[in-house]
Protein backbone atom coordinates (compact mmCIF):
# COMPACT_ATOMS: atom_id res chain seq x y z
CA UNK A 1 0.00 0.00 0.00
CA UNK A 2 1.11 3.63 -0.65
CA UNK A 3 2.82 5.08 2.41
CA UNK A 4 0.69 8.24 1.58
CA UNK A 5 -2.44 6.53 1.07
CA UNK A 6 -4.18 8.11 4.75
CA UNK A 7 -3.54 11.32 3.51
CA UNK A 8 -4.41 10.84 -0.03
CA UNK A 9 -8.66 9.84 0.77
CA UNK A 10 -8.45 13.31 1.67
CA UNK A 11 -10.57 15.33 -0.95
CA UNK A 12 -7.78 18.30 0.10
CA UNK A 13 -4.64 16.30 -1.07
CA UNK A 14 -5.59 13.12 -3.55
CA UNK A 15 -3.14 11.78 -6.09
CA UNK A 16 -2.78 15.27 -7.63
CA UNK A 17 -1.59 16.78 -4.07
CA UNK A 18 0.26 14.28 -3.66
CA UNK A 19 2.28 14.64 -6.35
CA UNK A 20 2.80 18.69 -5.79
CA UNK A 21 4.02 17.24 -2.20
CA UNK A 22 7.07 15.21 -3.98
CA UNK A 23 7.37 17.83 -6.55
CA UNK A 24 8.44 20.73 -3.68
CA UNK A 25 11.38 21.76 -2.52
CA UNK A 26 11.75 23.39 1.31
CA UNK A 27 14.59 24.92 3.10
CA UNK A 28 14.58 23.95 6.65
CA UNK A 29 16.90 26.45 8.67
CA UNK A 30 17.59 24.43 12.44
CA UNK A 31 17.27 20.72 12.66
CA UNK A 32 16.36 21.43 17.00
CA UNK A 33 13.46 21.39 18.79
CA UNK A 34 11.48 23.05 16.23
CA UNK A 35 12.67 21.48 12.96
CA UNK A 36 12.33 18.06 14.72
CA UNK A 37 8.60 17.83 14.59
CA UNK A 38 8.59 19.91 11.40
CA UNK A 39 10.91 17.68 9.28
CA UNK A 40 9.60 14.64 10.34
CA UNK A 41 6.46 15.32 9.39
CA UNK A 42 7.14 17.30 6.00
CA UNK A 43 9.14 14.33 5.09
CA UNK A 44 6.63 11.92 6.22
CA UNK A 45 3.99 13.90 4.37
CA UNK A 46 6.35 12.78 1.14
CA UNK A 47 8.25 15.84 0.26
CA UNK A 48 10.28 15.94 -2.32
CA UNK A 49 13.50 17.58 -1.60
CA UNK A 50 14.65 18.89 1.62
CA UNK A 51 17.89 21.23 2.47
CA UNK A 52 18.68 20.94 6.26
CA UNK A 53 20.87 24.31 7.41
CA UNK A 54 22.15 23.71 11.04
CA UNK A 55 25.66 24.27 12.07
CA UNK A 56 25.18 22.54 15.54
CA UNK A 57 26.01 19.87 17.41
CA UNK A 58 23.57 17.07 18.99
CA UNK A 59 24.04 17.03 22.69
CA UNK A 60 22.33 15.36 25.30
CA UNK A 61 20.51 18.03 26.42
CA UNK A 62 18.86 18.67 22.90
CA UNK A 63 17.38 14.81 23.16
CA UNK A 64 14.25 15.94 25.49
CA UNK A 65 12.55 18.16 22.58
CA UNK A 66 14.66 17.02 19.42
CA UNK A 67 13.69 13.15 19.31
CA UNK A 68 15.30 12.77 15.42
CA UNK A 69 18.78 12.80 16.93
CA UNK A 70 18.23 9.62 19.46
CA UNK A 71 21.13 8.04 19.64
CA UNK A 72 23.81 10.62 17.39
CA UNK A 73 25.35 12.35 19.89
CA UNK A 74 28.07 14.19 18.70
CA UNK A 75 26.87 13.88 15.19
CA UNK A 76 25.81 17.04 12.88
CA UNK A 77 22.72 18.02 13.45
CA UNK A 78 22.34 18.21 9.53
CA UNK A 79 23.60 15.50 8.58
CA UNK A 80 21.77 13.77 12.10
CA UNK A 81 18.70 14.72 10.55
CA UNK A 82 19.95 13.78 7.22
CA UNK A 83 19.84 9.99 8.36
CA UNK A 84 16.62 10.50 10.10
CA UNK A 85 15.17 11.24 7.18
CA UNK A 86 16.77 8.66 5.07
CA UNK A 87 15.69 5.92 7.76
CA UNK A 88 11.88 7.31 7.12
CA UNK A 89 11.46 7.71 3.86
CA UNK A 90 14.62 7.21 1.33
CA UNK A 91 12.26 8.46 -1.51
CA UNK A 92 13.26 12.14 -0.05
CA UNK A 93 15.93 13.59 -1.50
CA UNK A 94 17.72 15.62 1.47
CA UNK A 95 20.60 17.95 1.37
CA UNK A 96 22.73 18.70 4.76
CA UNK A 97 24.30 21.63 4.76
CA UNK A 98 26.26 22.27 8.29
CA UNK A 99 26.53 25.88 8.32
CA UNK A 100 24.98 28.90 9.93
CA UNK A 101 22.34 31.17 8.16
CA UNK A 102 24.19 34.51 7.78
CA UNK A 103 22.87 37.32 5.38
CA UNK A 104 25.21 36.58 3.11
CA UNK A 105 24.40 33.23 2.14
CA UNK A 106 20.64 33.11 2.65
CA UNK A 107 19.81 34.99 -0.87
CA UNK A 108 20.92 31.54 -2.68
CA UNK A 109 19.94 29.48 0.07
CA UNK A 110 16.01 30.79 -0.96
CA UNK A 111 16.82 31.01 -4.29
CA UNK A 112 14.69 28.22 -6.02
CA UNK A 113 13.15 27.13 -3.10
CA UNK A 114 9.08 26.69 -2.66
CA UNK A 115 9.35 27.52 0.87
CA UNK A 116 10.84 27.92 3.44
CA UNK A 117 10.86 27.10 7.36
CA UNK A 118 12.46 29.02 9.97
CA UNK A 119 13.22 26.90 12.61
CA UNK A 120 16.35 27.89 13.76
CA UNK A 121 14.28 30.15 16.59
CA UNK A 122 17.40 32.97 16.57
CA UNK A 123 15.60 36.99 15.76
CA UNK A 124 18.80 37.33 13.53
CA UNK A 125 18.21 34.55 11.51
CA UNK A 126 14.51 35.32 11.40
CA UNK A 127 14.68 38.58 9.93
CA UNK A 128 17.48 37.54 7.86
CA UNK A 129 15.73 35.32 6.35
CA UNK A 130 12.45 37.46 6.15
CA UNK A 131 14.50 40.02 3.72
CA UNK A 132 15.47 36.89 1.66
CA UNK A 133 12.28 35.54 1.15
CA UNK A 134 10.71 38.99 1.23
CA UNK A 135 13.13 39.68 -1.44
CA UNK A 136 12.69 36.97 -3.45
CA UNK A 137 8.93 36.39 -2.94
CA UNK A 138 9.07 32.57 -1.17
CA UNK A 139 7.12 32.14 1.59
CA UNK A 140 8.28 31.91 4.69
CA UNK A 141 6.80 29.58 7.79
CA UNK A 142 8.66 31.10 11.12
CA UNK A 143 7.96 30.06 14.78
CA UNK A 144 9.59 30.70 18.03
CA UNK A 145 9.25 29.26 21.49
CA UNK A 146 10.60 30.06 24.75
CA UNK A 147 9.29 28.30 28.27
CA UNK A 148 5.91 27.51 27.82
CA UNK A 149 4.79 30.04 24.81
CA UNK A 150 5.40 30.58 21.49
CA UNK A 151 4.05 31.35 18.20
CA UNK A 152 3.67 30.30 14.55
CA UNK A 153 2.91 32.10 11.08
CA UNK A 154 3.02 32.47 7.91
CA UNK A 155 5.36 35.40 5.97
CA UNK A 156 6.72 36.86 2.71
CA UNK A 157 5.08 36.05 -0.78
CA UNK A 158 1.66 36.80 -0.70
CA UNK A 159 1.64 37.88 3.33
CA UNK A 160 3.39 41.03 4.90
CA UNK A 161 6.73 40.44 6.12
CA UNK A 162 8.00 39.24 9.99
CA UNK A 163 9.17 42.99 10.02
CA UNK A 164 5.89 44.19 8.83
CA UNK A 165 4.23 42.53 12.10
CA UNK A 166 7.35 42.41 14.22
CA UNK A 167 9.67 45.92 13.36
CA UNK A 168 10.88 46.15 16.88
CA UNK A 169 13.61 43.37 18.52
CA UNK A 170 12.63 41.61 22.04
CA UNK A 171 13.30 43.22 25.24
CA UNK A 172 15.29 41.08 26.23
CA UNK A 173 17.61 38.05 24.72
CA UNK A 174 16.65 34.95 26.09
CA UNK A 175 17.11 31.19 24.91
CA UNK A 176 16.11 27.75 25.54
CA UNK A 177 19.65 27.54 27.58
CA UNK A 178 19.20 30.33 29.33
CA UNK A 179 15.20 30.36 30.21
CA UNK A 180 13.89 26.56 29.90
CA UNK A 181 11.59 24.89 27.20
CA UNK A 182 9.34 21.98 27.70
CA UNK A 183 9.62 19.76 24.62
CA UNK A 184 5.77 19.74 24.12
CA UNK A 185 6.11 23.37 23.57
CA UNK A 186 8.67 23.21 20.76
CA UNK A 187 6.63 19.80 19.68
CA UNK A 188 3.69 21.56 18.83
CA UNK A 189 4.90 24.53 17.35
CA UNK A 190 6.86 22.61 14.90
CA UNK A 191 4.51 20.43 13.54
CA UNK A 192 2.16 23.80 13.43
CA UNK A 193 4.81 24.87 10.69
CA UNK A 194 4.70 21.20 9.34
CA UNK A 195 1.38 22.04 8.92
CA UNK A 196 0.93 25.30 7.54
CA UNK A 197 3.78 24.25 5.17
CA UNK A 198 1.41 21.34 3.75
CA UNK A 199 -1.61 24.22 3.58
CA UNK A 200 0.29 26.33 1.55
CA UNK A 201 1.87 23.82 -0.93
CA UNK A 202 -1.66 22.17 -1.46
CA UNK A 203 -3.19 25.38 -1.83
CA UNK A 204 -5.90 24.79 0.75
CA UNK A 205 -8.41 27.81 1.98
CA UNK A 206 -7.88 29.82 4.30
CA UNK A 207 -4.38 30.17 3.68
CA UNK A 208 -1.98 30.50 6.43
CA UNK A 209 0.05 33.01 5.11
CA UNK A 210 -0.45 36.54 7.12
CA UNK A 211 -1.76 34.57 10.23
CA UNK A 212 -0.34 33.98 13.25
CA UNK A 213 -0.95 30.80 15.89
CA UNK A 214 0.06 31.62 19.41
CA UNK A 215 0.10 29.27 22.71
CA UNK A 216 0.46 30.58 25.38
CA UNK A 217 1.06 29.27 29.56
CA UNK A 218 -1.69 27.19 30.43
CA UNK A 219 -2.05 25.81 26.63
CA UNK A 220 -4.31 28.64 25.63
CA UNK A 221 -4.51 29.17 21.95
CA UNK A 222 -4.93 32.46 20.43
CA UNK A 223 -3.68 33.98 17.21
CA UNK A 224 -4.79 36.64 14.49
CA UNK A 225 -4.24 37.81 10.38
CA UNK A 226 -2.41 40.54 9.64
CA UNK A 227 -2.75 40.51 5.95
CA UNK A 228 -2.78 44.47 5.83
CA UNK A 229 0.06 44.94 8.07
CA UNK A 230 2.47 47.97 5.80
CA UNK A 231 5.46 47.11 5.29
CA UNK A 232 8.24 49.34 7.16
CA UNK A 233 9.82 51.93 5.16
CA UNK A 234 13.24 50.97 6.88
CA UNK A 235 14.86 48.88 9.01
CA UNK A 236 18.21 47.49 10.17
CA UNK A 237 19.27 44.71 8.18
CA UNK A 238 22.17 42.06 9.27
CA UNK A 239 25.07 41.64 7.56
CA UNK A 240 27.45 38.86 7.77
CA UNK A 241 31.40 39.23 9.10
CA UNK A 242 32.52 38.46 5.66
CA UNK A 243 30.05 41.66 4.05
CA UNK A 244 32.55 44.00 6.40
CA UNK A 245 34.08 46.64 4.09
CA UNK A 246 37.04 48.47 4.35
CA UNK A 247 36.60 51.68 5.32
CA UNK A 248 33.35 50.49 7.62
CA UNK A 249 33.34 51.63 11.41
CA UNK A 250 33.26 48.32 13.53
CA UNK A 251 32.18 48.89 17.25
CA UNK A 252 31.91 44.89 18.67
CA UNK A 253 29.95 45.38 22.47
CA UNK A 254 30.95 41.91 23.27
CA UNK A 255 33.04 42.17 26.67
CA UNK A 256 32.71 38.38 27.36
CA UNK A 257 34.72 38.35 24.02
CA UNK A 258 38.68 38.28 23.96
CA UNK A 259 38.92 39.23 20.21
CA UNK A 260 36.55 42.18 17.99
CA UNK A 261 34.95 40.76 15.32
CA UNK A 262 37.69 42.27 12.96
CA UNK A 263 41.02 43.99 14.09
CA UNK A 264 40.53 47.28 14.46
CA UNK A 265 36.65 47.40 15.87
CA UNK A 266 36.31 49.65 18.58
CA UNK A 267 34.75 48.17 22.09
CA UNK A 268 32.04 51.05 22.38
CA UNK A 269 30.67 53.57 20.42
CA UNK A 270 32.81 56.80 19.84
CA UNK A 271 31.59 60.30 20.94
CA UNK A 272 31.22 61.50 17.54
CA UNK A 273 30.69 59.26 14.62
CA UNK A 274 32.74 59.87 11.00
CA UNK A 275 31.11 59.37 7.64
CA UNK A 276 30.26 55.97 6.19
CA UNK A 277 28.48 53.07 7.47
CA UNK A 278 28.92 51.87 10.72
CA UNK A 279 28.83 48.11 11.78
CA UNK A 280 27.59 47.29 15.43
CA UNK A 281 27.88 44.15 16.34
CA UNK A 282 27.20 41.57 19.59
CA UNK A 283 26.19 37.83 19.65
CA UNK A 284 22.67 37.97 19.13
CA UNK A 285 21.77 40.85 17.58
CA UNK A 286 19.94 42.51 20.44
CA UNK A 287 22.82 45.17 22.30
CA UNK A 288 23.66 46.32 18.44
CA UNK A 289 20.10 46.78 17.94
CA UNK A 290 19.20 49.00 21.12
CA UNK A 291 22.66 50.62 20.31
CA UNK A 292 21.58 51.80 16.88
CA UNK A 293 18.32 52.75 18.11
CA UNK A 294 20.22 55.59 20.23
CA UNK A 295 21.93 57.02 17.13
CA UNK A 296 21.23 59.33 14.33
CA UNK A 297 23.53 58.12 12.11
CA UNK A 298 22.40 57.48 8.71
CA UNK A 299 24.12 54.45 7.60
CA UNK A 300 24.10 52.05 10.53
CA UNK A 301 23.68 47.85 10.04
CA UNK A 302 23.91 44.95 12.40
CA UNK A 303 25.92 42.28 13.09
CA UNK A 304 25.26 39.09 15.51
CA UNK A 305 28.35 36.74 16.09
CA UNK A 306 26.39 34.25 17.39
CA UNK A 307 28.15 31.95 20.61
Amino acid sequence: MNRHARQMILPEVGAEGQARLARAYLVIVGAGGLGSPALMYLAGAGIGRLTVVDPDRVEATNLHRQPIHAGREGWGKAHSAASFIAALDPRVEVQALPEALTPANAPALVAGADLVLDCADSFAVSYTLSDACLAAGVPLISASALGLSGYCGGFCASAPSLRALFPDLPDRAASCATAGILGPVVGMLGAMQAQMALAVLLGLAPSPMGQLVTLGPGLRWGGFRFDTAPEPASGLRFIATSQIAPGDLVVDLRDEAAQTVTPGALRALPPALPPGRLVIACRSGLRAWRAAQTLSHPDIVLLATGD
